[in-house]
């Protein structure tokens, strides 16, 4: 049976699957629905692709052709296999302040807060995104890796390791967007593009797979060896060609959980916040 409009043109089925906006039923069905609006539109959106997808292979190219053998010839390691792994989390990363961008002028435009007048899940705005983040983190590394093969990058220690090695940027990232959005939804505009570029640049020349640690002054070694994002680039040289991993991959999730955990209940205040001002 079928509810027909004053159009007879256009027909609409009768609901077969009413769920209360607050269970978790509808939380799924509702984030899914975000998360594919988020896709489609980042799919669409060149810039996004750039800084998503091109931005970091261009990158991995270009350390691998500057500076690619010298390192190896002073370090006697790989660095491919240090460089990759780097510039999948940069990729990560950037493609976060992309989506931030874009959150914040949801917020100005008003589409946040139509969303929120709709009859869905508080939550399916934040947790879609996060959904979304965590597809486009997965699609960059998938894509760098790609490239990295190319330039010598190998996976040696069998399909879990291969497996695992996807996760670990994904953990990485989604820890990333959170804070990223808190930023975004913050009621004082604050430049959040060139913040978040100082802290992503600081990171991304102090660590374990720019060069080895013991490059660095011996003062800074134990910063740049456990800042987050060396852990990350070390768990992944490890699954991929081997070594120590139990310490570098529980400081990950280490990093990765205490990241959610700090920065999970301001995003979704400031989400929050930001449809019901929007």
């Amino acid at each position: 049976m079928e509810r027909t409009t004053a159009n007879p043109a256009f027909t609409y089925p009768l609901p077969t699957r009413a769920r209360d906006e607050r269970s978790l039923g509808a939380l799924w069905e509702h984030s899914r629905l975000q998360c594919g609006r988020l896709l489609t539109r980042w799919a669409r959106d060149p810039a996004t692709m750039i800084q998503a997808l091109i931005y970091p292979a261009l990158t991995l190219l270009m350390f691998r052709i500057v500076l690619g053998d010298s390192i190896t010839a002073v370090t006697g390691q790989p660095s491919i296999f240090g460089t990759v792994p780097m510039i999948v989390l940069v990729g990560a990363m950037f493609g976060s302040v992309v989506s931030a961008v874009e959150l914040r002028g949801e917020r100005e435009s008003g589409l946040l807060g139509r969303f929120y007048t709709l009859p869905m899940h508080r939550s399916a705005g934040l947790v879609g995104r996060m959904m979304a983040e965590a597809v486009r983190v997965l699609v960059t590394s998938a894509v760098i890796f790609a490239v990295g093969l190319a330039l010598g990058f190998r996976f040696t220690q069998g399909f879990a390791a291969t497996i695992l090695i996807f996760l670990v940027p994904i953990m990485f990232g989604i820890g990333f967007a959170l804070m990223v959005t808190v930023l975004a939804t913050l009621q004082v505009k604050i430049p959040l593009v060139e913040m978040v570029s100082i802290v992503s640049s600081l990171l991304m020349f102090f660590n374990s797979g720019f060069v080895p640690v013991m490059a660095y002054p011996t003062w800074l070694q134990p910063i740049v060896e456990n800042q987050p994002m060396s852990c990350a680039i070390d768990t992944m040289r490890a699954l991929a060609l081997g070594g120590p991993l139990a310490e570098p991959l529980l400081k990950t999730i280490a990093w990765s959980v205490g990241a959610v955990v700090l920065f999970a209940v301001p995003a979704a205040r400031g989400y929050r916040r930001a449809a019901q001002t929007g």
